[in-house]
This record gives C-alpha cells, structure tokens and sequence, in this order.
C-alpha cells in the first residue's frame, strides 16, 4: 500500500521554474522531480564506486619561441594560429 503525505514548501522561485522546466523537458510532473531530487539527496552513490583520477605527470622542455608569462601568445599556440 502507497502512502502520499500532502504538504507545502517554501521554494525559492528561480529553484521552482527550474524544476518545472525540467518536468516539462522529461514529461514528469513536478511532485515526481522533487520526489527524485531527494531520493538522490538522501541516498547518495555508494563512494566505494567514486571516479579516481589517474595524474600522468611527463618531463618536457619549452619549445622555442613559447612564453609562458604571454597567455595570449599560449593560447594562439595551442589553437595552432602561431
């Protein structure tokens, strides 16, 4: 048996449209967004399973003509305008 309790939050308005938005994107209602919103909160992922970032750390030289003082120089660079 299915129990539902009726109440009434206080939502800040940019929070409140946004959910609507979002409902509206997904075809849900707005009860079931908030309903998932908080299944998330309450119930986080297991951390056992958490994203580990692998650091590679590689020796290098500068390549001529880089300044790395210049970021405008660095940036035309690393696009291959330079």
């Amino acid at each position: 048996m299915l129990l539902c309790v009726r109440t009434t939050l206080d939502i800040d308005d940019h929070l409140y449209q946004a959910a609507k938005v979002k409902a509206a994107k997904e075809g849900k209602t707005l009860t079931r967004v908030v309903e998932e919103a908080l299944m998330q909160h309450l119930n986080p992922p297991n951390p056992s399973k958490r994203f580990s970032l692998r650091v590679i750390t590689k020796r290098g030289e500068l390549l001529p003509g880089v300044n790395i003082d210049d970021r405008d120089s660095l940036y035309e660079i690393m696009e291959g305008r330079a």
